[in-house]
């Protein structure tokens, strides 16, 4: 499905959060905090955009989809970064592999969520960190009516218009509202092995940022 979104995916993300996606990402880039030398796994990496920002300060990242088709794309607009075409739940790394995962805005996109959280904390150091920025529960009562109801209506009508594949934002839509809330997902990477689990709202809990200790 995200192999026909991938030329335009980009330019999605930017349409249908109002340009949003850009704080988040910085948000999120602070969160994993990258240094020169630490080894960074950046799963649903896409075309490699958050990657870029990690390998720019010196991480050694490697930018991991499911997707062959994003894998593809991103070797084209990145093409010094070392894209891997990889399945979450089956990752192809040795044990303790890694000094961070990360994971933006594919978490909900995998079939078993606890089994990916697992899995992501087997390939990571002791002491290493975990961050996962993901679409999540408004907190203000009326806004988060309000978004419910925009989400299903607006991402498809974007589509329509920037994306030749409707039924993927349609997915999109469906799954952004049927993905638990933050505390329910601090208790899924809790139950996964992780430590010290803690989250940050954004934009007022339209996205939210999880940070934990392996």
């Amino acid at each position: 499905m995200f192999d026909g979104v991938a030329g335009r995916y980009d330019l999605m993300n930017d349409a249908m959060t109002g340009g949003l996606v850009r704080a988040w990402r910085a948000e999120t880039l602070r969160a994993v905090d990258p240094r020169p030398g630490q080894r960074i796994l950046d799963l649903a990496a896409g075309t490699g955009t958050s990657s870029r920002t990690f390998a720019d300060a010196g991480a050694l990242v490697v930018p991991a989809d499911l997707s062959l088709g994003m894998v593809t794309e991103g070797k084209k607009r990145q093409p010094d970064l070392g894209f891997v075409n990889a399945d979450a739940l089956e990752l192809p790394f040795a044990d303790a592999t890694f000094d961070a995962v990360t994971i933006s805005y594919g978490l909900r996109n995998i079939e078993d969520t606890l089994a990916a959280l697992v899995e992501m904390h087997r390939v990571t150091a002791p002491g290493g960190t975990l961050v996962v920025a993901e679409f999540s529960t408004p907190t203000w009562g009326p806004f988060r009516t309000l978004y419910r109801e925009y989400i299903p209506r607006v991402l498809p009508a974007l589509a329509r218009v920037l994306s030749t594949n409707n039924p993927a934002y349609s997915y999109l839509a469906e799954s952004i509202n049927a993905w638990p809330d933050q505390e329910t997902l601090a208790g899924l990477i809790r139950e996964a092995g992780w430590r010290d689990v803690e989250w940050k709202n954004l934009s007022g809990g339209i996205v939210a940022l999880h940070r934990a200790v392996a």
